[in-house]
């Protein structure tokens, strides 16, 4: 059931007493804004986690901000345990702002703060709820996104939305460069809503019903890129899986990571009439780009690539290096017999 808002004036909106709870870096700015303008009584983040060649434990990047700005921080392992749900009480916070956390608030805690629980999320709701909306909405060529504040209730992005900030998706543009953008977006959105409901003037509206996209996360194995898809689709997930987790080919030449890609209109093909599968090196393109063969009879440049194991390297100076001719198959068959 959703909190119910206050329509009075309620305090200065610096007086606000905040929790915050986030993990990556996308949350990062959100929790430099809040402290700037409220009293931000505790962090919460997740906990550390082992990663890197020395699998030495790192904590999050918002847990680092906290420590750095001198913030108390807590990550918990769960939000279940009846403990943490008092622990969260003491601190007697107005509201709690959740930015990204990764973990599910149970109704308990939802019901904690005064005036509730509200999410920052990097969509137009109710299109792309979940954990990768942003990936999702480049994959899913999207011509526009956005963010939103919402009041949150214990469905999965359900709840109704108090404001939204709305911003195109150009062409070619890669998950990170938009998650840069949409982080500063939703700090910046946050602290209006949260000055809204200081003043007593915070409304909201429910979700439409027709319209809901789930964004579930981005998995190893679906970076793994099909040539019999086209060209365009291609170009879609190299924009939306770059950075992370990174789109990549199996070649009989190893492991290529694509980190830019664009659909070509001509494929300028040597292969000969008919025969134009997915899965050949057709040449250079005028800027040097490699050029490979898709399904659909469509072609995609690729311009920047990683192999395994080196540095990212445009696709010219990788060409320099290995013995590739126009019309050679540069798939392993494995993968040019995929569906």
């Amino acid at each position: 059931m959703t909190k119910e808002l206050q329509t009075e004036p309620i305090k200065p909106a610096d007086s606000l007493s905040v929790i915050f709870m986030g993990s990556p870096a996308f949350s990062v700015p959100s929790l430099q804004r809040l402290a700037d303008r409220y009293s931000v009584k505790a962090v919460y983040t997740q906990p550390p986690r082992k990663s890197g060649r020395g699998m030495k434990l790192r904590q999050t990047d918002v847990g680092a901000a906290a420590e750095k700005m001198g913030l108390p921080c807590f990550w918990p392992e769960t939000l279940k345990d009846p403990a943490i749900c008092e622990e969260l009480a003491a601190h007697e916070a107005d509201i709690f702002v959740v930015v990204a956390y990764g973990l599910l608030l149970p109704q308990a805690i939802l019901d904690l703060p005064r005036f509730g629980c509200v999410n920052g999320h990097a969509s137009l709701l109710p299109r792309w709820r979940g954990a990768a909306p942003i990936q999702r909405a480049i994959e899913a060529g999207d011509r526009k996104t956005g963010v939103c504040t919402m009041l949150m209730e214990k469905g999965l992005d359900t709840g109704p939305v108090f404001d939204r900030c709305e911003t195109d998706i150009p062409a070619n543009i890669t998950a990170g460069q938009l998650h840069d953008r949409l982080c500063l977006m939703t700090a910046d959105l946050l602290c209006t809503t949260l000055d809204k409901i200081a003043a007593g003037t915070a409304m909201t509206t429910p979700q439409a019903a027709d319209g809901v996209v789930y964004a579930p996360k981005i998995s190893t194995e679906e970076a793994r890129l099909d040539l019999t898809l086209t060209a365009g689709h291609l170009q879609g997930k190299i924009n939306a899986f770059n950075p992370s987790p990174g789109a990549f080919i199996d070649t009989v030449l190893g492991r290529l990571k694509l980190l830019s890609g664009q659909s070509v209109s001509e494929a300028h093909s040597v292969l000969p009439s008919g025969c134009f599968l997915p899965g050949y090196f057709l040449g250079l393109s005028a800027s040097g780009g490699l050029i490979l063969s898709c399904g659909g009879q469509t072609a995609l440049e690729i311009n920047r690539l990683q192999p395994a194991g080196k540095q990212a390297m445009a696709a010219r100076d990788w060409l320099n290096g290995v013995q590739l001719s126009p019309g050679q198959l540069l798939i392993t068959p494995l993968e040019t017999g995929s569906a």
